[in-house]
This record gives C-alpha cells, sequence and structure tokens, in this order.
C-alpha cells in the first residue's frame, strides 16, 4: 500500500484530498501495473496516485448518479413506458422469454436496475480512464517523432563547437519549435540535477518515454558516442539525422495517402444527405407517415422536416470532422502558422488588419450589427445566420490570406538573406559584418526592414540585457519581428550554435541546407494539399447544382401529381406530401450546410482555420445568390 501523504504543497485541493484518502490505495494493486507505465509515457503532471483517486471519484460519482437517474425512471415513468420497455426485455432476452415471470414491484425493480447501472457505469468510466491514458501516451509519442529529426539536426551543428552534453541538450530544449522532443531533453535535464548524473537522467527517460523505437535508442546512443568523443557523436547525429529524415520522409508519403482517403469519403458522406433529402421528398408522396408531425420543444415539425435538420447537422459534423482530420495528418513541422492576439483593446485593434486573431475578435461586433440590420429588414432566421456568418467568416479570412503572403514573402526572401550571409562568411568575414553588407547590397523586399534592424543590434556593444551576448539578443529580435514558422526554425538555431561555439562557417552552411529543405518541403506540402481546396469547392458546387434542379423539375412535377391525386378518386397519393415553398426551404438549408462543410475542408487543407472562415463565408455567399437569383431562397 501506498505510504505518501500528500499536502497543500503538492499543489492539489481538498477534493483532491478527500478522493486521494478514499481511493489512493489502487493505485498500487496489480491491476494497475500497466497502467502506471501509460502514466509514465503520457507525461502528466499530476501523480499517479493522486490521477487514479480522481479516476475512481469519478467513476463512482458517475455510477451513483446513473443508478438515481435508473431508479427514479423506473418508478416515476408512466406505467405505459416501463411495462412496455420490461415487457421487450422479457421477450427479447434468451431464457426469461421461456421462463414465466411473477409480477415485481416497481421499486425493487428498480434497485435491480440502479445495482446493475452501478456497475456498469463504474467499469466504463474505469476503463475510460486507461484508454484515455493509452491515447495521450499515443499522442505524445506521435509528438516527438515528429521533433526529434529536426532536434538532431540541431545538435549536430550544436556538436561542431562543443563536447558539453548538458550545454546542448539545454540548448534544444529552450527551442520551442522542437515541441515534445524539447520537453523530453528537458525532463533529463532535471531529473540528472536531482541524480546528479546525466547518464542517469537520460536513461530514466529513456525508460519512460512512448518512443521506444526512437527517442529511447537515441538517448541511449547519444551517451555511448558522447563518452567516446565529439568526432564520434558528432558523426552519429549526422548518420541519425538523415535515417530520421528519411523515415519522416516516408511517414509523410502515409500521411498524403490517408488524406486521400479522407478526401473520397468526404466526398461521399457530403452528397448522400442531399440525395436523403431528395429520397425523402418522394417518398413522402407515397408514405403519409412522413408528412406527420412530432412534438418538440419548437413547435410540431414534421418528421420529413425532422430528417432534413438532422441531415444539416450531419454535414455540418462531417465537414467538421474531415477539417479535423486535415490537422491531424498534416505533418507537424509543416503545419499552418498559428496566431496569438495581443494582449489590451489597442493593441488588438491596431493588429487587426495584419492579425487574424486580432480581426477573429475586433469583427464579431460589425457582424453583429450586420445581422441585426438583416433582421430588421426582414429577412428570414436561417439567412441572417448565414449572411451573418458570411459578413464575418470572408474579412476575417481576408485577414489570414493577406498575413499568409506576406509570411510567404518573407520566407522567399529568408532563403536569398541566408544564402548572401553564408557567402560573406565563408570569405572570412565576421558574422555582423556579413549582415551589414547584405543589408545595403541586397534588396530583400519585405524582409529588408527586419535585416536593417538585425545589422543596426548586431552592431550595437552592449545588449539591452547586459547578462546576453548581442547576437543571441539581435537574432531573437529578428526572429520575433519576422515572425514565421521558417525563421523560428531556421534562424533561431543560430543562436544556440554559435552560443556554443560552433563555427560560423560550418553553422551558416547547415543553416542554408536546413532553410532550403524546409521552404521546398512546405512548397511541395501546399502544392498536394491544393488538391483538396479544389475537391472542397467541386463538391460544393457540384452539390448545388444537383438542389438547384431538383427544386426546377422534381419539385413542380411532383406537386402536380400530388394535386391530380387530390382530384381523383383511385389515387392514393398522399396530397398535402409536396408543397414546393417549404421542401424549397428545406433543400436551401441542406445545401447551405453541405457548402459550409465544404469551406471548412478546403480551408482548413489551405491553410489552416482563419482561411476556413474565408472559403465557408464565400460559399454560403454564392449559394445564397444563386437560390435567391432562381426565386428559390
Amino acid at each position: 500500500m501506498s505510504t505518501r501523504r500528500y499536502t497543500d504543497a503538492d499543489g492539489i485541493g481538498c477534493v483532491d484530498r478527500g478522493l486521494y484518502a478514499l481511493f489512493s490505495r489502487h493505485a498500487d494493486r496489480a491491476a494497475h501495473d500497466r497502467d502506471r507505465k501509460r502514466y509514465r509515457a503520457a507525461g502528466l503532471n499530476v501523480g499517479f496516485d493522486v490521477f487514479v483517486a480522481r479516476l475512481y471519484g469519478i467513476a463512482w460519482g458517475v455510477a451513483l448518479a446513473g443508478a438515481l437517474v435508473v431508479f427514479l425512471a423506473v418508478v416515476f415513468l408512466p406505467s405505459a413506458v416501463t411495462g412496455g420497455l420490461l415487457s421487450f426485455l422479457a421477450e427479447g432476452l434468451p431464457v426469461v422469454n421461456r421462463t414465466t415471470i411473477p409480477s415485481v414491484p416497481r421499486p425493487y425493480i428498480g434497485i435491480v436496475l440502479a445495482c446493475l447501472a452501478v456497475a456498469v457505469l463504474r467499469w466504463l468510466v474505469l476503463r475510460g480512464g486507461r484508454v484515455y491514458l493509452g491515447r495521450l501516451a499515443v499522442a505524445r509519442r506521435r509528438r516527438i517523432e515528429r521533433t526529434l529529426p529536426g532536434a538532431v539536426r540541431y545538435l549536430r551543428v550544436l556538436a561542431s563547437g562543443s563536447n558539453d552534453q548538458r550545454g546542448m541538450l539545454d540548448r534544444v530544449a529552450e527551442q520551442d519549435a522542437y515541441g515534445e522532443t524539447a520537453r523530453s531533453f528537458r525532463t533529463a535535464l532535471n531529473k540528472a540535477a536531482l541524480t546528479g548524473s546525466l547518464d542517469e537522467g537520460l536513461s530514466m527517460v529513456a525508460r519512460d518515454t512512448p518512443s521506444r523505437d526512437l527517442l529511447s535508442p537515441f538517448l541511449l546512443k547519444f551517451q555511448e558516442h558522447a563518452a567516446q568523443g565529439r568526432d564520434s557523436l558528432e558523426g552519429y547525429l549526422r548518420m541519425e539525422g538523415r535515417l530520421l529524415s528519411h523515415r519522416q520522409e516516408r511517414v509523410h508519403e502515409r500521411a498524403t495517402g490517408y488524406l486521400e482517403l479522407v478526401a473520397e469519403l468526404f466526398v461521399v458522406l457530403l452528397v448522400f444527405p442531399a440525395l436523403t433529402v431528395l429520397i425523402l421528398t418522394v417518398a413522402s408522396v407515397l408514405s403519409p407517415e412522413l408528412t406527420e408531425t412530432v412534438s418538440t420543444p419548437l413547435g410540431p415539425i414534421m418528421v420529413r422536416t425532422l430528417l432534413t435538420y438532422a441531415s444539416v447537422l450531419f454535414v455540418l459534423a462531417v465537414g467538421a470532422g474531415a477539417a479535423w482530420a486535415v490537422v491531424a495528418l498534416r505533418p507537424t513541422d509543416r503545419a499552418s502558422p498559428s496566431y496569438d492576439r495581443p494582449a489590451g483593446l489597442r493593441a488588438t485593434l491596431q493588429t487587426t488588419p495584419t492579425n487574424p486573431a486580432s480581426a477573429a475578435v475586433v469583427l464579431l461586433a460589425p457582424a453583429a450589427v450586420a445581422a441585426a440590420a438583416l433582421w430588421a429588414l426582414g429577412y428570414s432566421l436561417a439567412n441572417v445566420a448565414l449572411l451573418g456568418y458570411a459578413v464575418y467568416g470572408i474579412p476575417v479570412g481576408l485577414v489570414a490570406v493577406r498575413r499568409a503572403r506576406q509570411d510567404d514573402a518573407k520566407d522567399r526572401e529568408i532563403r536569398d538573406f541566408i544564402h548572401a550571409v553564408s557567402g560573406h562568411v565563408s570569405l572570412g568575414r565576421p558574422f555582423p559584418d556579413a549582415v551589414t553588407r547584405v543589408s545595403r547590397e541586397v534588396d530583400l523586399g519585405p524582409l529588408q526592414p527586419d535585416v536593417e534592424a538585425l545589422a543596426f543590434n548586431l552592431g550595437l556593444t552592449t545588449s539591452a540585457d547586459e547578462t546576453a551576448d548581442v547576437r543571441a539578443a539581435a537574432l531573437d529580435r529578428f526572429v520575433e519581428r519576422v515572425g514565421t514558422p521558417l525563421a523560428s526554425q531556421t534562424v533561431g538555431l543560430v543562436v544556440g550554435a554559435l552560443e556554443a561555439g560552433s563555427d560560423t562557417e560550418r553553422v551558416f552552411e547547415t543553416l542554408e541546407t536546413e532553410i532550403g529543405r524546409l521552404y521546398h518541403e512546405r512548397k511541395a506540402l501546399r502544392s498536394r494539399l491544393m488538391v483538396y481546396v479544389a475537391v472542397g469547392w467541386t463538391t460544393a458546387l457540384l452539390i448545388v447544382g444537383i438542389v438547384v434542379a431538383v427544386n426546377a423539375t422534381v419539385l413542380d412535377g411532383f406537386s402536380q401529381l400530388s394535386d391530380v391525386s387530390g382530384s381523383t378518386g383511385g389515387m392514393t397519393l398522399n396530397p398535402n406530401a409536396v408543397d414546393p415553398a417549404r421542401d424549397r426551404e428545406l433543400f436551401y438549408l441542406v445545401a447551405q450546410g453541405t457548402v459550409i462543410a465544404c469551406g471548412w475542408f478546403a480551408g482548413t487543407a489551405s491553410r489552416g482555420r482563419y482561411e476556413a472562415l474565408l472559403h465557408s463565408g464565400l460559399l454560403v455567399l454564392v449559394t445564397y445568390v444563386v437560390f435567391t437569383g432562381l426565386g428559390m431562397g
């Protein structure tokens, strides 16, 4: 049994202390040995005993709440409902349907079912907690494997100027671009500080990491080659970097194959709801049950209308799922950029034209005003919501596209800048002098002000922080000013390499190769993803065309058929099945839901969630114009 007792210093509250006192004993059971391994691989900040206590507390809470609901339902629901359910079970369950069951009071039945609910719900929650740990470990392993190749290449640059293992790992751990790998290195350094041995810290991380096939053997071999000297370590890092890069390329190719499957499934699933609504419209002529009304909190609604609304929700869910799949399958090191909104109202307003995160907040107010104006003009609630969404999404998306094009232009110029600086450094000129010459001799377009600021900062004799290295501070400010992921992944590594004493010429040769590789990989990825942008738009326009054709031909024909059936006694068709005005509105909603889903998929494949707003907003506007212009909206 665990003997540890948590106090306030451990950062847990009163609820955690109570749960710990009640359930922490379960953490030492053999049944949780596998969970303990998953916990170490998941890298959670809370202790394993506390995690288990929380899990059991949630399990018992859910189980008791569910048991209470079941008991009250059995006791207080109308006899017709519970009687019908019990009769169904008595007739359907094997053995029970062959046995005569005596009449049992409902409270007793409620108690039995409540006990059964406690056992089932408790097991489900505990099982869900174990699966959750496993999924966290798998997600962490993927993040490590995606960032390890870049970290190894950075270590190779550092190894050219230093054999200090702690210093090299510390510089990698400081780089946010290396994500989970950097955090693993930081964990190893923290453990080394506690144990007094770096080898022990690396061994502990190698034992606990979920990346058993990549990070674990790398850390152990890193120890071995570092002990043999700098040449051995640098040679190993060079070979390992190449192997990991080839492996990463194969992973990216597989992800591209998965994206193709996602796109094919996406098209099929989005065409299906529109066809379903058409089939329901045809079937309602022959099946009166589809035109019957059911009571809802919003009033009586036809069954067919409910199914149409369900189809709209389905296509939106498909669009959100497809967009999530694109984000999940896109390589992390080539992901779309993320933007942070600055603190303060004034800074947010000032950065609205250039920062999509700021625009997404500021433009909410104009969109709300536009929606209110549309409502005042007599637009339907659906069109107010759709056009309000377009008024909001299109400007935010345009800001994102404008910012992305500026970043792309800077990334193109960074390649030329690094190439020019590398040429001067190879001639023996100092790094600050090389940057100054490049800023004067080369036109770098949108990057020119940033390079001039870098040259000025490198020429300072002291930095703002007197303890900081001038070159490091200047390069940090340069990366911050440029603000692109490519700059942080490439120029950012120069800081640590120069601080480590690496040869400047070798650093820039490596940097020139790295930035060229990353730039071409990003361009190739964008070219591949543009196919899915075309798929999204083509699918949207196809659905709009299908729905317009149905509205123009099928609905009027079935309306006339219903009128004929109402005037002849020999036909059994439902005369109220087809109402052209009502059905055109339902088809319109399905079309709008489908184009929104297509816009989410296309925009996310292009540059991320902000451009998803642009594509979906444009498609909503196009669909509205088409339907309204043809008198079908």
